[in-house]
């Protein structure tokens, strides 16, 4: 109790701060001015008597939830369902991906006020929360209330675990609220472990990310997609790049027209307030682009061809010949290589995966994948990808079969679900 008082005293001193770097994001990008109200847990879902509640805090969190989602759609359609998110991308995926199937706010701030307004309005069942996303006073909540709190998919980076390490006590607590754990793999379990999780309520059962199924529809229009690009240039995505990434990429591109002089770079933001910098970087550069919001193809002396929507990159990859993952070459931690492995896209990362160790280790122990250390090992597997359609086919299959191979992750979370949901009707 002493600890999470602790806790909450220095949010309450950091709130007003907290507040201003939200109206500081809102000058760049919008929708971080709006929907306020519901980040102090006023909210009027269309909710009814039995909800279940599902946690992602943003775009990789909602794309891995997706698959269970979509099961607890199907398969508990008299439970109302509530997806949360923390940032507006995450909220425009949700809006992209499930429509009105579901209620959609914006999760509360881990302040016991806003907390409480949420539990008041929401009332669930079941809560889910995605990843690695420990709040003391929202797990309490459910803890205090006898709600199920599943921490599913869930992973501990080296980086994170350290980082909790220095207030274990607390995260420890806050873990005690939780009523099982998924882990994603046996080193997260471990650290999870060794921060305080109790071991009996600890699964390992795979990553949630490996269910995520290819839509028939998008091979088709990824063809429609390819013929704007041009059918007979090379095309490499740069997928989710982060502020200082696209500089180096830009660099490699430049190696690369050497050799492939109609090499076309499709260029992926991670962040949507980013997309008219690196539009401006690309034109700096003397670059010719075309944006995907103008909606025109690319012509042959069309250079660079930058994603500039939201929740299309599945699209992107599938009319490429290699990827890139970002936030690799810089010291984010990466993003999702299984997005163009399952597509059969072989795909490379830079150095810096320590947030997707396991899958990375899988992909690259399968032969599915390249790690470089810097932008010259990056030109030279672009180089070599590009020039060899055999070897390019290689990767990617291999990619694809490593995806197929891990699928089982979300049978066991939906057996978890189950399990508390029972219980739950037992006791009420």
């Amino acid at each position: 109790m002493v600890l999470r008082t602790v806790y909450t005293l220095l949010l309450y001193l950091l709130a007003p701060l907290v507040l201003l770097r939200l109206a500081w994001r809102g000058l760049r990008a919008p929708d971080y001015r709006r929907r306020w109200g519901e980040r102090f847990g006023i909210i009027e879902p269309p909710l009814g008597e039995r909800v279940i509640w599902v946690h992602a805090v943003s775009v990789g969190e909602v794309q891995a939830a997706e698959p269970l989602v979509r099961a607890l759609l199907e398969k508990y359609n008299k439970y109302s369902l509530l997806l949360t998110t923390v940032t507006p991308t995450g909220s425009a995926r949700v809006t992209t991906l499930f429509g009105n199937e579901l209620a959609h706010v914006y999760a509360p701030y881990d302040l016991p006020g806003a907390v409480k307004r949420f539990f008041l309005r929401v009332r669930p069942h079941l809560a889910i929360v995605m990843e690695t996303e420990l709040w003391p006073n929202l797990f309490h909540a459910c803890h205090k209330d006898g709600v199920p709190l599943l921490l599913v998919n869930a992973r501990l980076s080296a980086k994170s675990l350290a980082g909790y390490l220095r207030v274990r006590p607390l995260a420890a607590q806050t873990l005690g609220y939780t009523s099982a754990i998924a882990a994603q793999g046996e080193t997260d379990a471990a650290r999870f472990m060794r921060l305080g999780a109790p071991h009996e309520r600890i699964t390992v059962t795979g990553n949630l990310k490996f269910e995520q199924r290819i839509p028939p529809s998008l091979r088709e229009r990824a063809e429609v997609v390819r013929r704007d690009w041009g059918t007979g240039r090379p095309v490499w995505v740069a997928a989710s790049t982060h502020e200082g990434e696209d500089e180096l990429l830009l660099d490699v591109f430049q190696q690369l027209r050497r050799r492939f002089a109609d090499c076309l770079l499709v260029l992926v933001p991670r962040h949507p307030e980013r997309f008219d910098t690196v539009a401006r970087l690309c034109r700096q550069r003397g670059l010719e682009i075309v944006l995907r919001s103008e909606n025109r193809p690319c012509v042959a002396a069309t250079q660079v061809f930058i994603g500039d929507s939201m929740g299309e990159l599945p699209l992107f990859l599938a009319a490429a010949d290699v990827a890139f993952v970002g936030g690799s070459l810089v010291p984010h931690g990466g993003h999702n290589l299984l997005e163009p492995a399952a597509l059969g896209v072989p795909v490379v990362t830079g150095p810096h995966v320590f947030n997707f160790t396991e899958i990375c280790e899988l992909l690259l122990e399968a032969g599915a994948c390249e790690k470089v250390n810097n932008t010259g090992e990056l030109a030279a597997t672009l180089n070599r990808w590009l020039e060899d359609a055999n070897e390019r086919h290689r990767v990617g299959e291999r990619g694809r079969q490593v995806v197929e191979k891990n699928r089982g992750a979300l049978q066991t979370v939906l057996e978890m679900v189950d399990r508390h949901l029972r219980e739950q009707q037992d006791r009420d």
